[in-house]
């Protein structure tokens, strides 16, 4: 038998940031900063989009990792927020864990900083407690490439599917005529060059329409 093909869907996930801290951030090496930005900020935007509860987490806050960044409480502000004292696997932490089964999902959409650490530990816990874990790998971001792929391999082999967060939103929203304009303005902001071709729809569209 062929694998099942286990599709993302917006009434049994959850969105798990873990530890898109300021002091972690500066850390991001696989990425440029903008470009890192701009995937984080887009993953933020499908959650808010969908309507898809979210947990934020950090870890030691008052130590060298920082805070969370704004943009996620800004774009996330009904988000379920769970400072860690210290746990580096956010499961170890008993309010993160509870604050996940507390959700009612079986499908976990999660991003991280580190990501062999802050991601792979706790998508592979979550994994073990019998989760569809999902992970976004252009909004998590680690030292370099080559432990980029060791943690995509470790979590990749015990059963975490692997996406880029526009696939995420593909998978989501199923068909673009659900909604051109909005489904459309997340990828006009945080896909480069789709602002043009955003524009190029409009335009037609205004023109069919006199």
């Amino acid at each position: 038998m062929p694998p099942a093909y286990k599709r993302l869907n917006k009434d049994d996930c959850v969105f798990l940031f873990v530890d898109h801290q300021t002091g972690l951030i500066q850390l991001v090496r696989d990425f440029e900063p903008n470009e890192f930005k701009t995937n984080v900020s887009g993953l933020v935007k499908v959650a808010d989009y969908f309507r898809v509860p979210s947990i934020l987490t950090s870890s030691f806050e008052t130590g060298p990792n920082g805070p969370l960044v704004k943009e996620l409480y800004d774009g996330l502000p009904n988000a379920t927020v769970v400072p860690r004292p210290g746990q580096i696997n956010a499961m170890d932490n008993e309010d993160f864990a509870q604050a996940v089964k507390k959700m009612g999902k079986k499908q976990i959409v999660i991003s991280g900083v580190l990501t062999e650490i802050c991601v792979a530990f706790p998508a592979l816990s979550l994994i073990e407690e019998g989760y569809d874990v999902f992970v976004v790998t252009d909004a998590s971001g680690t030292f370099a490439e080559h432990t980029r792929e060791a943690a995509h391999k470790r979590m990749a082999q015990a059963g975490c599917q692997l996406l880029n967060w526009a696939a995420v939103a593909a998978e989501l929203h199923r068909d673009w005529r659900n909604d051109v304009a909005g489904f459309g303005e997340i990828w006009r902001d945080h896909v480069p060059g789709y602002w043009c071709l955003m524009q190029s729809y409009e335009s037609v569209s205004k023109n069919a329409n006199q």
